[in-house]
């Protein structure tokens, strides 16, 4: 990052706007974080695996996602509907930043109890 002077800076014209931009929200890293994890997951499990969210924030974060190219979504015409969601190539590029994230959480984690 290099950025001559705060005055002159604009948050909005980062990378990191822009990336935050995209998984910002409450479950939309957990949902990325998922589908690391377990590859193709129905919705069904996510909302099992993630517990506090209802069935509307889920399906909102899922589209969105969608929206923004980070996962996909195959429906399967049959009775009951069968739909799987998995990253798509734009999300598995984020998975070195989970990586890191999990790293940084399980280094920082013990640490922080012991204060």
């Amino acid at each position: 990052m290099s950025i001559e002077s705060i005055e002159q800076a604009k948050l909005e014209n980062t990378g990191f706007s822009y990336t935050l931009s995209l998984i910002n929200g409450k479950y939309k890293i957990t949902i990325l974080y998922y589908l690391t994890a377990f590859g193709v997951v129905r919705f069904n499990e996510m909302k099992r695996y993630i517990g506090s969210v209802s069935f509307k924030t889920l399906s909102l974060s899922l589209k969105e996602l969608e929206a923004d190219e980070l996962i996909i979504r195959n429906e399967y015409p049959q009775i009951p509907p069968k739909v799987e969601y998995s990253l798509s190539a734009r999300g598995k590029s984020l998975i070195p930043i989970l990586e890191a994230m999990c790293e940084w959480g399980e280094l920082h984690k013990t640490t922080a109890k012991k204060k």
